[in-house]
C-alpha cells in the first residue's frame, strides 16, 4: 500500500463504489428483467467508467477505481462471475436482527422506503449447491481494460478494483463443513483477486462479514473466535504470493443510515483485521458511532510497512463534513501511527448497489469527496509545513 511519505503529503482514495448514471442503471435493469443489449450495456459502463475516474481526479481523489460501475452490487456481482450458486429468496439477513428488533419502526419504513425501492435488483441470498468454479473472466477482463483506458489521460497516484471477500459469497448447501466450502470460494476468488493485481492495480477485499462474524449471538466468544482464525487462513490462502502492498482490505458495519448501536466495537475484532496479508486496511472512522475509536491505536501495534486508511467522510449523511474536521480526524491518526502510515477515506461505497435513488446525493458526494482533498492538504500542511 502505497504510503503518504512518497509525495510527504496525505494522499485520499474511497472505498470504491460511486452512483451508476441513469443511462447505465436503465441498461442494467432492461438485461435484469431479460432484455439485454449487451453491446449497448458494454459501451455504456466503459463510458460510466472514464467519466467516473475523470470526476475522481477533479474532486481531488489520489487513489481511484472504476466506481464499480459494471456491478449491480458489491456482493451480488459475484452471482455471474462464480458457478455453484442457486438463489435462496426470503432468507435475510442475520446481521440486521439486533438493530432490527431494537428499532422496528425505523427499519420498517427504511427497508421499504422509495430509497431502498430504486435499486436494480432486489437483495436475494443465493445458496452454493454444486462446485464452486470462477467463470468471471470476460467480465474481469472488461473491468481491468475500462479502468486502464480512463486512467490514461488522468492525473492519479494509483488505481485499484473491489473484489468481495470469500465470506460474503453466499451459505453452504454442498460442502462438508462451511471451512471446506469457504477454502472452495476463496480458491474461486483468487483468480480475480490475482488478475487484478497482475494488471498492474491493486486489489481492495470488500469484507462487511468480519464485524459481522463477532455480533453473532448464536456462538460464544470461543466458537466466534476459532470461526474468525479459520477465515483469517482462508483469505490469506486466497491472497497468497500476492505482495501485501498491492491489496487493500476494507471493512465495515453491513448498514447504511440508521441508530447502529449494536454494531461490533472496532476493538473486538481489529486482530483479526490486522492479521489479513494486506498493506492498507480501510474501516469506519467517520461515523459517531466509532469516531471515538482512534483511541484503539495508543494500546493497538500498527505493523511495520502498513497503512491505514480511516473513513474520515460518512457514507450515510448528506451533511458535508468541514474541511477543519476532516484534518483533525487525520491527525488523530498521524498522532497515533505515523502520519506517513494514514490515508485519508470514507467509511464506506455511496452506491454499494445499482440503484436509481443513493442515500447521498451525487452532488453532495463530490462536495464531500473537495472537502476531504481539502482537509488532507490541512493536515498535511500541519505535519510536514
Amino acid at each position: 500500500m502505497p504510503a503518504s511519505s512518497s509525495a510527504r503529503r496525505i494522499l485520499t482514495t474511497h472505498v470504491g463504489s460511486l452512483p451508476r448514471p441513469v443511462d447505465l442503471l436503465d441498461l442494467m435493469k432492461a438485461k435484469a428483467q431479460g432484455h439485454a443489449d449487451d453491446a449497448a450495456l458494454q459501451a455504456s459502463v466503459a463510458r460510466a467508467v472514464r467519466q467516473s475516474v475523470a470526476d475522481q481526479a477533479a474532486a481531488g481523489l489520489d487513489i481511484v477505481t472504476d466506481g464499480e460501475q459494471s456491478k449491480v452490487g458489491f456482493f451480488a456481482y459475484v452471482r455471474e462471475r462464480i458457478q455453484g450458486f442457486e438463489p435462496r429468496p426470503g432468507a435475510g439477513y442475520a446481521a440486521f436482527d439486533a438493530e432490527v428488533e431494537a428499532f422496528p419502526e425505523y427499519y420498517q419504513q427504511y427497508f421499504g422506503s422509495a430509497m431502498l425501492g430504486g435499486n436494480i435488483l432486489p437483495f436475494v441470498p443465493v445458496a452454493c449447491t454444486g462446485p464452486v468454479r470462477y467463470v468471471g473472466q470476460q467480465q474481469l477482463r472488461e473491468d481491468i481494460d475500462n479502468l486502464r483506458a480512463a486512467l490514461a489521460d488522468v492525473p492519479h497516484h494509483s488505481a485499484f478494483l473491489p473484489s468481495v471477500a470469500p465470506n460474503g459469497v453466499g451459505t453452504n448447501e454442498y460442502y462438508g463443513s462451511d471451512a471446506d466450502y469457504l477454502q472452495a470460494v476463496g480458491e474461486a476468488l483468487r483468480e480475480e483477486y490475482k488478475a487484478i493485481v497482475d494488471a498492474g492495480f491493486s486489489v481492495q477485499i470488500d469484507d462487511p462479514f468480519l464485524p459481522d462474524l463477532f455480533a453473532d449471538r448464536q456462538l460464544d466468544n470461543a466458537a466466534i473466535r476459532r470461526k474468525a482464525d479459520d477465515y483469517v487462513q482462508i483469505l490469506n490462502h486466497a491472497l497468497r504470493d500476492l505482495p501485501p502492498e498491492r491489496v487493500r482490505y476494507h471493512t465495515c458495519y453491513s448498514i447504511n443510515e440508521g441508530p447502529r448501536i449494536h454494531d461490533v466495537p472496532f476493538i473486538e475484532f481489529v486482530e483479526w483485521m490486522l492479521r489479513i496479508n494486506a498493506g492498507g486496511y480501510s474501516f469506519e472512522a467517520g461515523n459517531v458511532r466509532h469516531e471515538h475509536e482512534y483511541h484503539l491505536w495508543e494500546q493497538v501495534k500498527l505493523p511495520q510497512d502498513k497503512t491505514l486508511i480511516p473513513g474520515v467522510i460518512c457514507h450515510a449523511s448528506n451533511t458535508v463534513e468541514h474541511p477543519e474536521l476532516i484534518a483533525e480526524r487525520l491527525l488523530r491518526f498521524a498522532e497515533r501511527v505515523g502520519p506517513d502510515n494514514v490515508i485519508a477515506g470514507a467509511d464506506c461505497g455511496f452506491s454499494s448497489q445499482a440503484t436509481y435513488k443513493t442515500e447521498v446525493h451525487p452532488t453532495v458526494m463530490w462536495e464531500k469527496f473537495r472537502a476531504m482533498r481539502a482537509g488532507a492538504d490541512l493536515a498535511t500542511k500541519k505535519l510536514w509545513g
